[in-house]
């Protein structure tokens, strides 16, 4: 309860320059739009390389399956 409150008062307490990102002001080509943008693409390598480590780990169990 008193996690809850106090994060209910700094979110209200907070100014809303502080709340909002650089494209909502129409920076788009500030420093912190490009690390959004790096950050972004950074997760999506990360999870595309995930998913393909898994994808061959299937066709690698399938192809020696196949050879018993």
């Amino acid at each position: 309860m008193v996690r809850t409150l106090s994060t209910l008062l700094a979110v209200l307490g907070a100014p809303s320059v502080a709340l909002a990102c650089p494209v909502c002001f129409g920076q788009n080509d500030s420093a912190m739009a490009v690390a959004m943008n790096s950050g972004v693409l950074l997760m999506l390598g990360v999870v595309a390389a995930v998913l393909g480590a898994f994808a061959a780990f299937i066709i690698y169990l399938i192809r020696r399956a196949n050879l018993v």
